[in-house]
């Protein structure tokens, strides 16, 4: 079979590796659609935390069961994969928190992912859902990013929310987050990309923060009761207490590599609630995929762009152009 591997940052190789054989437990799957995630990009770009060279990149999968070797599932069984192996026995995995576990390890990032034709995977991490289309399917684990974060954040009818960061999880954050009733505001310093909130994903107010004067940024002072950060950028996100009301939750969904600050007397005078969001539960997985079934999310305005397994390197680095209008984009094996 043919893998790509990230050697080291910028560089991409093409390799053959022989098709590997399921052991007990596992799943002999073959990879159909593959999103690209930011966290590929950065990945790429060699900013990403957390990461080792080289890697084979890749854990927004979409497969297709070939070996079901003694499990449930059968031949041709489409299946999304969550992509994150815990160990089962730590205490956040005890307490059903296996998106964080104390061992966590995540296709891709922490050990080699889906830019392969095959992979043997355990049949616990495999999700059969034939209502969807191989693009669905392909977009369920950044979607259900998205979803966990607004689980975090327990957010209720009449929230008033903040989405910093116009990328696939800031779109995704603001479509669920809706979906529990609460108001978005759109936040970015992309005009393209602040249009496809307001037009695709129905954010019902946009701010350009390069445009953001100072009577502007004292209408949003202390104006929601819930924000996200989507970004990953050092500025944005110590910017975030700033927009949090009095009372209200500050979600880190976006990760940087290094430290933040924050002004203490600030964020405690407010009894600000600072919360990370890491990845995502089945329980997120299963609810992405209702949601989709029930054409309930954008989907033709999130992925735009496709290419062939085959053109990864070549297109990979317009996929870096934070200039270019991309927003998910979609590898055909």
């Amino acid at each position: 079979m043919k893998i790509i591997s990230c050697e080291h940052p910028g560089l991409f190789v093409y390799k053959e590796a022989k098709i590997p054989q399921p052991q007990k437990g596992e799943v002999l799957v073959s990879i159909r659609k593959l999103g690209v995630c930011g966290t590929d990009l950065h990945a790429f770009a060699g900013n990403q935390a957390f990461f080792t060279y080289p890697r084979i990149l890749g854990h927004e999968i979409a497969a297709q069961v070939e070996e079901p070797n003694g499990s449930a599932l059968q031949p041709n069984d489409p299946v999304v994969v969550i992509p994150y192996l815990h160990c089962g026995h730590c205490s956040a995995c005890s307490s059903g928190k296996t998106n964080c576990c104390e061992k966590l390890k995540v296709l891709g990032v922490h050990t080699d992912g889906a830019m392969q034709e095959y992979m043997a995977l355990p049949a616990s991490i495999l999700i059969p859902t034939p209502q969807l289309s191989w693009d669905e399917m392909a977009i369920v684990e950044p979607l259900s990013v998205a979803a966990h974060s607004i689980r975090r954040a327990g957010l209720k009818k009449g929230d008033k929310v903040l989405v910093m960061g116009c990328g696939p999880i800031g779109l995704a954050i603001m479509v669920f987050a809706q979906l529990a009733g609460a108001e978005v505001t759109a936040l970015d310093i992309n005009s393209w990309r602040l249009g496809l909130a307001q037009n695709e994903f129905k954010a019902k107010h946009t701010i350009n923060a390069k445009e953001m004067d100072a009577s502007l940024k004292e209408q949003y002072k202390n104006g929601f009761t819930a924000v996200f950060d989507a970004t990953g950028n050092k500025t944005a996100m110590e910017s975030g207490p700033y927009y949090v009301a009095h009372g209200g939750k500050y979600i880190l969904v976006g990760l940087f590599k290094d430290q933040l600050s924050f002004h203490h007397p600030s964020i405690h005078a407010k009894e600000l609630t600072l919360l990370c969001s890491r990845n995502a539960t089945k329980e997120d997985f299963i609810y992405v995929i209702q949601t989709l079934e029930n054409k309930k999310f954008p989907t033709h305005s999130y992925t735009t762009d496709k290419f062939l397994f085959s053109q990864t390197k070549e297109k990979f680095p317009h996929l870096t152009n934070t200039e270019n209008q991309v927003i998910k984009a979609l590898i055909e094996y």
